[in-house]
């Protein structure tokens, strides 16, 4: 068997390190022989988009610095006073979230702030939205509410006019002030809302029982027993009652019936309901007719006014709770009117464009050289006139 010696390729593989010094050498020589192109058309190009920049209205930033309430665990639970003041210590397990941040972000981001400033700055006009969500948007656009490690709360508006930015980002704290005075976004201020509610209704009661008491009249054999002394005192005893089966209700759903806390109202329950058994029995004996209707009005109007002054108590607590709790918004530093205009940034837009223009031009000129050294070989031309041949006639099937 003879020992052939094979021919060698006359296209040899170049090493990687090769190919990539062409390449290099290849930009080297695209730059040197087409300077002028990849310097003044690029400049030319920055030049015309700094001057259309100027056509484009400036726009002004104004900013505001908030820190929004953080959720503390009461410190007047262990003051509360009554079976009253056990309803207000279940309450005050309601957990706070692991970043209040997140919940003032989404209530300043809120519809109905949105809808208010957009109504009080005629924002409908200003965006030439004709519906009123089409404003909301562009508002939405022009704002960025954001939180940083610290929690601090930072509100940004952008508007042509710098003295409207300012009022529409100082206007975001005050309308969320106004809107902390309806929702319970704290758990002192859940409790507050509780008991301003609970006043509320007792309060209508608490009315209506008085004027009965008033229609019924007052007869020799009422004055005889002392109803403010024996009813009086039976009413006190039907409300603490009430509200401590309230407070038990709630604790049923966070405690087990062996939790000491629990089992100390069970048994203040239980006692407060012997206490008014025995003060049913010793009053038994009641007259008849109007003096009858008259102590059952009477009992009736001092359960609620029971009630009204516990829930009196409980309220204001509430209150002093939520203000000692930082339940009121801080802010840190107010929006003031911006002197200089935030966009447009027209250096920045001219360098981007004379750069993106350089950048576009090489890659032209690249792929020009390229073709260009595809065409000396018979098969890069082949490829070439094949590729002429199919642009020609899909754009001849296009023109039919």
């Amino acid at each position: 068997m003879s020992n052939e010696t094979l021919p060698e390729s006359p296209h040899r593989s170049e090493s990687p390190d090769e190919e990539s010094s062409i390449s290099a050498i290849d930009i080297l020589l695209i730059l040197l022989a087409h300077k002028k192109l990849l310097t003044i058309f690029p400049l030319a190009v920055g030049a015309v988009v700094l001057g259309l920049s100027f056509l484009i209205k400036p726009v002004f930033t104004a900013n505001t610095l908030m820190l929004p309430p953080q959720q503390q665990q009461s410190s007047a639970v262990a003051a509360l006073l009554g079976a009253a003041g056990g309803m207000a210590g279940a309450l005050s397990g309601v957990a706070g979230l692991k970043n209040p941040s997140d919940q003032w972000i989404a209530l300043l981001k809120s519809r109905p702030i949105a809808d208010a400033i957009v109504s009080e700055f005629k924002l409908r006009e200003v965006y030439e939205s004709e519906y009123q969500f089409q404003a909301r948007n562009a508002l939405a656009g022009n704002t960025r509410i954001t939180s940083g490690k610290d929690n601090l709360i930072t509100i940004e508006v952008d508007d042509e006019v710098p003295e409207r930015a300012a009022k529409i980002a100082n206007r975001y704290i005050t309308q969320l002030q106004e809107m902390t005075k309806t929702l319970g976004v704290t758990e002192a201020a859940q409790r507050r809302l509780f008991f301003e509610r609970q006043l509320l209704d007792v309060k209508d009661k608490l009315v209506k029982a008085e004027v009965a008491l008033k229609d019924s009249g007052v007869g020799k054999d009422v004055l005889k027993i002392n109803p403010e002394a024996a009813v009086g005192r039976v009413a006190q005893v039907q409300a603490t009652i009430a509200a401590q089966e309230i407070r038990l209700s709630v604790m049923r759903g966070t405690m087990t019936e062996s939790n000491p806390e629990y089992r100390s109202a069970t048994a203040e329950l239980q006692s407060l309901r012997a206490q008014l058994k025995a003060l049913e029995r010793d009053n038994s004996q009641e007259p008849d007719g109007k003096s009858n209707e008259y102590i059952s009005k009477y009992r009736e109007f001092k359960y609620f006014e029971t009630l009204f002054e516990i829930f009196s108590r409980q309220y204001e607590m509430a209150r002093a709770d939520e203000a000692s709790n930082g339940a009121v918004l801080q802010v840190v530093a107010i929006a003031e009117i911006p002197e200089y205009k935030s966009k447009p940034k027209r250096g920045l837009l001219a360098i981007t464009a004379a750069l993106l223009t350089f950048i576009v031009c090489l890659l032209w000129l690249m792929a020009r050289r390229a073709l260009a050294r595809m065409a000396e070989t018979p098969e890069g031309a082949q490829k070439l006139a094949a590729l002429r041949a199919s642009f020609g006639l899909r754009r001849a099937t296009i023109r039919a």
